[in-house]
């Protein structure tokens, strides 16, 4: 019996020494809460990044896309919406008010974490002669922090954003933005 209770110790020594203590825990819980204090900022900032690096290329589509429109409807000019520059049928059929030159994905305004707008203007006779795209984070500081614009020289400009504002659609107020580089 005595035999039985000294092995009944040993196990439990054993067994003890296998576990983790509190503090052992808390050490790696504390461990873990400072990386992720550090890697989600800069996880978030590297979304940022991808989302503004999307819009500019979405800028650049839709201005291609406009310069496009207008060559194949020249009796209209620059397209009036992201619509009629985009199709929403897979087999889209090229027409004035769907030309099929960009995706459906763009076509309705919003992109990685970007709204886009397109604006015709200037119209002279039934022709618009000019255009601006506007593109704004659709959530400021988290999916963005920078808006973007182009108007029918091709330039892609940004400025830094804040909240609540709105795709630019003047002509003016876009080409007064520097260049993006």
């Amino acid at each position: 019996m005595g035999r039985h209770q000294h092995t009944t110790r040993a196990q439990r020594q054993a067994l003890g020494s296998l576990g983790f203590s509190l503090i052992e825990l808390l050490i790696v819980v504390a461990i873990i809460l400072i990386i992720a204090a550090i890697a989600i900022p800069n996880m978030l900032r590297a979304r940022i990044s991808a989302n503004e690096a999307s819009a500019v290329a979405a800028v650049r589509t839709i201005t291609r896309a406009e310069i496009n429109y207008y060559a194949a409807y020249p009796t209209d000019g620059y397209a009036t919406s992201l619509a009629a520059l985009g199709g929403t049928a897979t087999n889209c059929t090229p027409s004035a008010t769907s030309a099929c030159l960009i995706g459906s994905d763009l076509s309705v305004g919003q992109k990685s974490g970007y709204q886009f707008q397109v604006t015709a203007l200037l119209p002279s006779g039934g022709l618009n002669t000019a255009f601006v795209v506007g593109a704004v984070p659709t959530t400021f500081n988290s999916t963005g922090v920078r808006d973007f614009c182009a108007v029918n020289d091709g330039v892609v400009r940004g400025q830094p954003g804040a909240t609540g504002d709105t795709p630019i659609t003047d002509l003016a107020t876009c080409a007064a933005i520097a260049p993006i580089q």
